[in-house]
């Protein structure tokens, strides 16, 4: 199932969407009303909407909602870095022995396909597509074996990174955090629907042109590998994020270096889950 949140622009509400129809939750009484208690309840609710879609005349156009960040504020947004070979080739790195992790905060969550601000303190934004994973299950010590069980879904997220801010200190946090730079979707694919989240294509264009290209089976560490290692340290939650590295093809480190303006248009595209693409607008400062 593909699940969205979306407004009618009015106020933001879920749905079940399938092909070019979504089909309003808010509809069947008692239904969540948030995509976090939806997905801590998904027992208890799948059946039921599969019911609904089949009974129902009340689906409305994709084309006439806009689509939301499929879950507005994350509990947590993890990300690992270094974790495509090309990538790390690339960046001057030997390959990584450990995770190399870092957190984006939830206020850098975006839309997918809303506007990004270019910030007035830099100029050297850059993409990265990334696929991200949507933790389903609580769990703490979670093995390799049973992590798949511990997934929700998966979206195509854009790791925004705003270059200098990130290298000017060993810690990427701010660099990876600044606001709407976390634009992820366009809607959560449930886990049962792909066969292999290590097989998947996963592409960038910016401005139309190809930039990254190369396909999940080329991760360094699994997804299943991700969640293990992470739930040593921290309670993985129902909505958690993570986001599972990014292939080669960066702006940063092209010849010469290709960094984001105002007025680009960067779209992530992930076979199977499909495309987010926003525009990058130069950030508008409170007048003093």
């Amino acid at each position: 199932m593909k699940l969205a949140t979306f407004t009618r622009g009015n106020g933001s509400e879920l749905g079940a969407v399938v092909a070019d129809e979504i089909f309003p939750l808010k509809e069947m009484p008692g239904a969540p009303d948030t995509m976090i208690a939806l997905i801590s309840q998904w027992d208890d609710w799948v059946a039921p909407i599969h019911a609904f879609i089949t009974s129902t005349n009340t689906s409305i156009a994709t084309n006439a909602v806009t689509l939301l960040a499929p879950i507005a504020r994350p509990g947590k947004i993890l990300a690992i870095g270094l974790n495509y070979a090309d990538h790390v080739a690339e960046s001057g790195h030997e390959l990584p022995k450990e995770q190399v992790w870092f957190c984006k905060h939830t206020t850098s969550v975006n839309g997918p396909f809303a506007p990004v601000e270019v910030p007035a303190v830099s100029d050297k934004i850059d993409y990265e597509v990334e696929l991200v994973a949507v933790i389903g299950k609580k769990g703490r010590h979670i093995s390799v074996e049973n992590a798949p069980d511990h997934v929700f879904g998966y979206c195509v997220g854009n790791d925004i990174s705003t270059r200098d801010w990130q290298i000017a200190t060993p810690q990427w946090m701010l660099g990876k955090s600044f606001d709407t730079h976390g634009p992820f979707g366009p809607v959560i694919t449930t886990a049962d629907e792909i066969c292999d989240p290590h097989r998947l294509r996963i592409t960038c264009a910016l401005n139309g042109e190809i930039r990254q290209d190369s396909n999940t089976k080329n991760l360094i560490f699994s997804v299943w590998d991700q969640i293990a290692h992470l739930s040593k340290a921290m309670t993985l939650e129902p909505g958690d994020l993570i986001f599972t590295g990014t292939p080669g093809g960066i702006g940063a480190l092209a010849k010469p270096p290709r960094f984001l303006r105002a007025g680009d248009i960067v779209r992530c595209e992930i076979e199977e889950l499909g495309a987010i693409e926003n525009l990058f607008e130069d950030e508008e400062l409170p007048t003093q």
